[in-house]
């Protein structure tokens, strides 16, 4: 598909939808609000964990799981109207309330094994997204690593490898669908087993990847019957670059691929003085409607995803740096408190930027972040009367910054931390 230099198409997971906005600058300012003066406090972080994870818990249902939030709703909902998967589903938040158990900052009062047990012969018959198949974030890999690491056995080991051999070769070259989220999942499993075939499997959807690669250093994403090429971390080149640097000692060429990758960063670049951001797509580049800044499309994704390449590059890092001052002027986004396209998801990139640096400054800001999530999913519960029961666009996306600000630890969840 080719579009015009007029227009620009910005897809949001999970639906396609269109958008066309006038010719902006790095950001939109409409999409943002001002950063809430609030201290870090150690304290009222741990209390806003725990009492996000009991909001959770109690909104639980032994039928219908957890309830869809109004922004998270689509016309065409599963079958049965339950979500299960990694990405909006009820696995997501099972891994979300995990990884903060196993930090010590909640105490489950729920079955975690037991509902993640039945999760994936549901999700057969019912599937969170049409063409979900074996996908990390929609379909039943992201299942089947939390029914795992609620409840390890072989059985779930065989069935979870079967999954990552059908999804080496999706044509959607891109994290959500695609190879390079059940990349994630082979590494993942490698790590839990130490098995070899999960390290086959990374390595054969590596070299498919790489095959596809174009010269320019994007993939075309074939995603919903239509062609297109994205560069951020939720569908195209900066999420893939993620997925092949889970394991570079698997890499044929690894030093090739992170110069390759360093160079694609650099050529999509948009900067305005000292700040840099990136287009969604690899068209429509210099005009069009100004960049999100959110972690599926924008700086905050290509920072979590590539913070980890170069680090011996001083001009990979300063683009890195600048990009990270885009998402501090930018200041939160307006409408999420999570990960996905929110606060949450913005507050990594600035841990990331720490965990290269080690400057302090990079993890006080992940702390003002964190503290301005806190209040806007409060602030956003109140509202709807109601909390947000996901892992990428709730509530758990705030709890999960304010713990990783505790330690400083940059692993973006649902992505570096299966």
């Amino acid at each position: 598909m080719r579009v015009s230099e007029e227009v620009l198409q910005i897809w949001r997971w999970p639906r396609v939808r269109r958008l066309v906005r006038p010719m902006g600058g790095l950001y939109d300012p409409e999409r943002h609000e001002p950063l809430a003066d609030s201290a870090w406090s150690e304290s009222r972080a741990r209390e806003a964990i725990v009492a996000i994870c009991r909001d959770a818990e109690a909104a639980f249902d032994d039928d219908r799981l957890w309830p869809l939030h109004p922004g998270d709703d689509d016309p065409e909902t599963p079958a049965d109207g339950v979500l299960r998967g990694l990405y909006l589903g009820a696995a997501g938040v099972l891994h979300g309330l995990w990884r903060l158990a196993e930090q010590g900052l909640h105490t489950p009062r729920i079955d975690g094994a037991a509902i993640a047990g039945g999760l994936y012969e549901a999700s057969l018959a019912s599937p969170d997204e049409e063409g979900a198949g074996s996908s990390l974030l929609a379909g039943s890999s992201g299942i089947l690593l939390v029914m795992h690491r609620f409840a390890p056995s072989a059985a779930t080991c065989d069935v979870l490898a079967d999954a990552i051999a059908a999804n080496v070769r999706h044509p959607s070259n891109e994290l959500l669908l695609g190879a390079p989220g059940t990349m994630l999942a082979a590494r993942a499993m490698y790590d839990r087993t130490h098995e070899d075939r999960f390290a086959r499997l990374w390595c054969e959807s590596a070299r498919t990847l790489l095959a596809r690669q174009g010269p320019d250093g994007l993939w075309t994403q074939d995603l919903y019957g239509t062609l297109l090429r994205y560069v951020g971390a939720a569908h195209g080149f900066a999420g893939n670059a993620r997925a092949l640097f889970a394991a570079p000692e698997w890499l044929d060429a690894p030093a090739e691929v992170e110069a390759r990758a360093m160079s694609t960063a650099r050529a999509f670049a948009i900067f305005d003085g000292e700040l840099a951001s990136w287009p969604p797509l690899d068209i429509g580049s210099r005009t069009g409607a100004p960049p999100r800044v959110q972690w599926c499309h924008g700086a905050p994704g290509m920072i979590t995803s590539l913070a980890r390449i170069g680090v011996r590059d001083d001009s990979h890092g300063a683009l890195l740096r600048s990009a990270g001052e885009l998402v501090w002027k930018a200041g939160p986004p307006s409408r999420n408190a999570g990960l996905c396209h929110g606060t949450a998801g913005n507050g990594f990139a600035f841990l990331a930027l720490f965990a290269r640096t080690g400057k302090q400054r990079w993890l006080s800001r992940a702390r003002a972040f964190a503290m301005h999530a806190i209040d806007q999913s409060a602030r956003l519960r109140a509202a709807t009367g109601r909390g947000r029961y996901t892992l990428f666009t709730g509530d758990l996306g705030a709890a999960l910054l304010a713990a990783a600000c505790l330690t400083g630890d940059p692993a973006f969840p649902g992505i570096d931390d299966l």
